[in-house]
């Protein structure tokens, strides 16, 4: 499937009466990480901003140790400061990468904001190097605008 015929499975799930928050949250993970073929960890982190702490939150894929980051750690912890995307297409490559598994090739990290403050982000790992593209970037910015509407 398409990013283009993906978008109206995520709406469906952020309007879903039955689901709570963090299952339609875990929903999304699941739905991403069975979609796209490129996508092998899929979650969310939400902001501890008196902290500067990142939390975890639903996720799909490998167990990680990583539940707690301060702000500018990581590829998660420098989009918290960044507000930007980041994209990283080795992350042997990158100096402020927290390894999760030696599988994970690839990292996107997309932030998500609701009335304009970062709350957290979508973070993605991928066992393939490089994978992600633009249309990545641009499905997962959808996919945090319909999210943001659950705050």
């Amino acid at each position: 499937m398409t990013f283009l015929e993906l978008q109206p499975k995520i709406t469906s799930i952020t309007t879903n009466q039955t689901l709570s928050r963090d299952e339609k949250l875990q929903a999304i993970c699941q739905f991403l990480n069975e979609n796209v073929a490129h996508y092998n960890w899929v979650g969310f982190y939400f902001a501890n901003h008196e902290n500067k702490t990142l939390h975890l939150g639903p996720y799909v894929g490998a167990p990680t140790d990583h539940t707690e980051i301060p702000f500018g750690k990581g590829i998660c912890g420098q989009v918290a400061e960044s507000n930007a995307n980041f994209v990283v297409p080795d992350v042997a490559a990158q100096d402020n990468y927290i390894a999760c598994s030696f599988t994970v090739k690839s990292e996107i990290v997309v932030p998500l904001f609701v009335n304009g403050i970062n709350i957290g982000q979508i973070d993605i790992d991928s066992h393939v190097l490089d994978p992600f593209t633009e249309e990545d970037e641009r499905f997962l910015e959808f996919v945090n605008s319909e999210v943001a509407e659950l705050f």
